[in-house]
């Protein structure tokens, strides 16, 4: 299928929500300011390795004192949502109040914000746990521990307390998949551990913090909507060969369902569960039934497709796959396969397979190896491109009855990419690190365009 006649907005539905996505560690800055506690992600960066380049986010994208500009930058697109998310450790500088007070400025920053939004015309989408965990926590096991899913709930009460009366869409955590399996087993996200175990662990009690919190911000936020966003692949085998497709379903059971089923209410797959024998989490009574307490919408991010192959000398993994990379076809600056066709095997999978009632396509976005001229200009085609085929593939979705309600593009600026640091650039906008100056890219004119039509 050919994707390279771009669609304009009138080919969506009237009421489609289009926005811009971003994170409170990669673009606020002020890591040290008004009363704002450390951050495994703080901690990370201190260690040597960790960031290929040696930086941090203590001024990342300077969000924190700049947003009027990055916001009038989002309404001058003509988007109408704005997906941010809000830093834990701002809002409870030690985790929990049992250990300090809630923090007042914090608090009064995320009203600033939200309400600069709001003045915009911009509708606010909050993400309350974009994997900043305070390192206050982390230091009494993190998410290993069934003490965060207590902590997480005190910060969900009082962040929707404070901002339920203007935020109605609320995601509660982004990508369970990296800052449980990257952070805790992986080794390649904060905190950094190694233990699959761990891992897993931790991804139950991200689960269940998550179902555990839908309740409560019903109960704080009248009218509200809710979700969670989990990183999702479409997975193709490397061959027909019963090995290969063997190695596909156990690849899918960690990296897809794991999270999918027990938010569905199937539980944890069972075929995964026996392949990871004592790793397994501990579940108690009734976490299952929590985890799938029912929401409005499912987020998903989608950046690129996998292929596996059986791969039977596996010694880091008991799904005993391998990712294979296909020879000839187009990839991003961080080596990620350029697929629309893969957006659209991967929503119309998620509705045969789970019917969530709605889609929101929370984050969906390239990194390339972007210039600014002399003139201020950034003519980073392939990004543009990039943008317009997986618009044009998220029409056929659309068209085919995938309840797909919204677009975030990701993302906004350009911003600190973890492990990466400041060495790949997502942004629509770019920023000059070293004078906070941000251009709008050739990709972001053309989206502006594409909204204003």
């Amino acid at each position: 299928m050919s994707f390279n006649n771009a669609p304009t907005r009138k080919d969506f539905p009237a009421d489609f929500r289009w926005g811009v996505s971003t994170s409170s560690f990669q673009i606020e800055g002020a890591g040290q300011e008004d009363g704002k506690g450390e951050s495994i992600w703080d901690r990370f960066c201190k260690e040597p390795g960790r960031i290929r380049d040696g930086s941090n986010g203590n001024v990342a994208c300077d969000h924190y004192h700049r947003y009027p500009q990055d916001l009038d930058m989002a309404r001058g697109l003509g988007v109408n949502a704005y997906r941010f998310s809000i830093a834990w450790p701002r809002i409870l500088p030690n985790g929990t109040s049992g250990r300090g007070a809630v923090n007042e400025a914090g608090l009064a920053f995320y009203d600033r914000l939200v309400d600069a939004m709001l003045e915009r015309g911009l509708d606010p989408w909050a993400t309350l746990y974009h994997w900043d965990l305070p390192q206050a926590l982390q230091e009494q096991g993190g998410w290993t521990s069934r003490d965060t899913v207590a902590a997480f709930l005190e910060y969900t009460d009082v962040v929707t307390r404070r901002l339920g009366d203007r935020v109605k869409h609320w995601i509660t955590h982004n990508e369970p998949w990296c800052s449980c399996m990257m952070g805790y087993w992986e080794n390649i996200h904060a905190p950094g551990g190694t233990s699959l175990a761990d891992a897993l662990q931790a991804s139950h009690h991200v689960l269940l913090s998550h179902g555990q919190a839908v309740s409560l911000i019903r109960n704080n936020v009248p009218g509200a909507d809710i979700g969670i966003t989990l990183s999702l692949h479409p997975i193709t085998a490397a061959s027909d060969s019963a090995a290969d497709q063997a190695a596909l379903v156990r690849h899918d059971g960690l990296r897809n369902r794991w999270f999918l089923d027990p938010l569905f209410g199937r539980g944890y797959p069972a075929d995964t569960l026996a392949l990871v024998g004592g790793a397994a989490p501990k579940v108690l009574a009734g976490d299952l039934e929590a985890i799938a307490t029912p929401t409005d919408f499912l987020g998903v991010n989608y950046y690129f497709p996998e292929m596996v192959a059986d791969d039977p000398q596996a010694t880091h993994s008991p799904m005993r796959a391998k990712i294979v990379e296909k020879d000839g076809v187009e990839r991003t600056g961080f080596g990620w396969e350029v697929s629309p066709q893969g957006l659209i095997d991967l929503l119309t999978r998620v509705q045969r397979d789970y019917n969530p009632a709605v889609i929101q396509l929370t984050e969906n976005g390239s990194t390339f190896e972007d210039v600014l001229t002399p003139d201020s200009r950034v003519h980073d085609t392939e990004r543009l491109r990039y943008l317009q085929r997986h618009l044009a593939a998220l029409k056929v979705a659309v068209d085919a009855g995938v309840p797909v309600k919204g677009y975030f593009a990701w993302s906004l600026l350009d911003n600190f990419e973890w492990a990466e640091g400041y060495l790949r650039r997502f942004g629509i906008a770019y920023v000059d690190y070293a004078t906070q100056q941000r251009v709008l890219k050739d990709s972001g004119l053309w989206y502006g365009q594409f909204l204003n039509e």
